[in-house]
Parts: structure tokens; C-alpha cells; sequence
């Protein structure tokens, strides 16, 4: 486990603010639009939205890569990582949409595939249980399908 900050400070806050601000970019709020309903069902499924030519692609590799470093910031130390998910989790979801897919997605295409979503939903305990509210709501929306 790398390390993280033992307690919040004003920077920690600073930085959640500038990643909400972030988060409130016209183009940031459209790709979280347009991922929100995707929901692969099956491995192809989520191998298709990985394809320039898919529409989901841009919206998937811009809210995928936003939460990526967002939540390297955690595991690497830079924001306290309990802090930041108090209102960064809505990563988190996409994570639990792609996880049960995310081992073959990693050996057949990015190795390095959500490895620091994965790291806030297993290291804090706000991501812990963030990621198994997500992983019962993703299994609800696609049982419902």
C-alpha cells in the first residue's frame, strides 16, 4: 500500500474544489453524460466502447482517464484519499461497470486498465464500501435489462 496523508488540510480541500470545477467543463459534463448508461453486460460489450470508432469511445477515455487521475492523487499521497472520495466516488461506478471484465481487459488491452480505481476501491475504507454500493447497483441495472 503506497502512503497516504494521515489527515485532510486546506490543500486537500483546495483540490477537490479545482476537481469539481473540473468536473463542471462542458465537454467533462457531456462524456459523464453520455457514459452514464453504459453498462457492458459482457466482455465485447466493453471491448466495443475501446474502438475509435465506437461513440462511447471519447466519453469513455475522457471520464475513464479523468478518474484515473484523480484517484492517483489518493494513492500516491498528493490528497487524502478517505477526504477526496467524501465527494470524488462517482469513479467508482464506472470502475464497478468495468470490473467484472477488467482481467481480460487487461491482458488483451491495457495492462494498466482503472489499476488506481482499483486501488481507492480496495486501500480506503470509503472506497471499500463505495465500490460494493456500485458493483449491487450495476448488478441491479443489469439484471433489470
Amino acid at each position: 500500500m503506497l502512503s497516504q496523508k494521515d489527515d485532510p488540510d486546506h490543500h486537500d480541500a483546495e483540490l477537490v474544489l479545482k476537481l469539481y470545477e473540473l468536473r463542471r467543463d462542458p465537454v467533462m459534463r457531456q462524456a459523464r453524460e453520455d457514459i452514464a448508461d453504459f453498462l457492458p453486460a459482457t466482455y465485447e460489450e466493453l471491448l466495443a466502447v475501446t474502438k475509435a470508432d465506437n461513440p462511447l469511445n471519447a466519453a469513455y477515455r475522457q471520464v475513464g482517464s479523468y478518474w484515473e487521475m484523480v484517484y492517483a492523487m489518493a494513492k500516491h499521497g498528493v490528497i487524502h484519499g478517505e477526504f477526496m472520495l467524501e465527494s470524488c466516488g462517482e469513479g467508482l461506478y464506472l470502475f464497478a461497470k468495468v470490473r467484472p471484465h477488467l482481467e481480460r481487459l487487461r491482458s488483451e488491452v491495457n495492462p494498466l486498465a482503472f489499476q488506481n480505481a482499483e486501488w481507492v476501491a480496495t486501500n480506503t475504507k470509503r472506497g471499500q464500501a463505495l465500490a460494493e454500493r456500485f458493483a449491487k447497483r450495476a448488478a441491479a441495472a443489469l439484471a433489470a435489462r
